[in-house]
């Protein structure tokens, strides 16, 4: 078992050696080596591109054949940037990344935290949502990412150290509702990506997305119900390039009073109206109607 950490230790401390130093390039060299990467990954490999094609198709079904394509392309140009822009990250000050993000209305937030409750800021895979790192930077309150431990101990290792690295703190999503509810826990933000695809499928939770029936995780609902928390959304759209705009808007200012099934409904009305204003901006390549 020693071994096999320490051998874990020297992989995570190689890769993120790695990682720093490809970070401290200039931008407009890590944009180039990411062109070079759409151009593969889009003509050459064609990583999952017909389940691209598919999925913007299905949820366009008015659009020409034309458009559909365009929408994939512009959408691969844009995930292999994001993948520069995550690395500048690894190295970037914040006074640097904080100039990127721009994060409109925070009084909301300002305003429940204020009350006293907890606030669940739920988004979707849209823009480059891995930048919002730097939320500890905009908003004078306590941050929290709710995510999935990776299988890898050397990746999750890593992915927690970047995106900590501004003061953002990762929960595990099967710790968050006992965190949420010690006694010590002060009323904080707790991101949350809703918009994946759940192993387990709930009639109660099955809704229209994009014109299609999709079965949505319960458990952001759920945690909003139980710990009486309010619910935002993050409306994330680019700016320009590498420039990304971050509306905090009202979904639930008390979820436990709401009907089963309506914090959930809210979430996927906006999370579509985020999707439609920047079709190219949703991470398509996953396969969210799989099941």
């Amino acid at each position: 078992m020693k071994l096999k950490r320490a051998l874990q230790t020297v992989a995570y401390r190689g890769i993120y050696s790695v990682t720093f130093v490809v970070g401290l390039l200039p931008m407009w060299f890590l944009y180039a080596m990411a062109s070079i990467a759409f151009f593969m990954t889009y003509y050459i490999v064609g990583y999952r591109k017909a389940v691209a094609l598919q999925n913007v198709a299905r949820s366009f079904p008015d659009r020409r054949y034309g458009e559909i394509q365009a929408i994939v392309k512009k959408f691969y140009a844009c995930f292999a940037a994001y993948f520069a822009e995550i690395l500048k990250g690894v190295s970037a000050p914040a006074a640097v990344l904080g100039k990127k993000i721009i994060v409109e209305n925070t009084a909301l937030i300002d305003r429940y935290i204020k009350s006293g409750r907890n606030v669940i800021a739920c988004l979707g895979h849209c823009g480059n949502w891995e930048l919002l790192n730097v939320m500890p930077c905009k908003i004078p309150h306590a941050v929290y990412a709710v995510y999935k431990p990776l299988r890898s101990p050397v990746m999750d290792r890593l992915t927690v150290k970047i995106r900590s690295r501004f003061g953002m703190k990762l929960i595990a999503d099967s710790a968050v509702v006992r965190h949420m509810h010690a006694k010590d826990a002060h009323p904080a933000v707790y991101l949350f990506l809703g918009d994946q695809c759940p192993r387990i499928r709930e009639e109660n939770y099955r809704f229209t997305l994009l014109n299609q029936e999709t079965y949505f995780f319960s458990g952001m609902e759920k945690l909003a119900r139980k710990t009486r928390s309010a619910v935002v959304y993050l409306h994330i759209t680019q700016v320009s390039k590498g420039y990304y705009r971050v509306a905090c808007l009202p979904l639930s200012s008390e979820a436990e009073t709401t009907p089963e099934g309506e914090v959930t409904k809210k979430y996927i009305d906006l999370l579509s109206e985020n999707i439609r204003e920047e079709p190219y901006g949703w991470l398509w390549t996953h396969q969210r109607w799989k099941r």
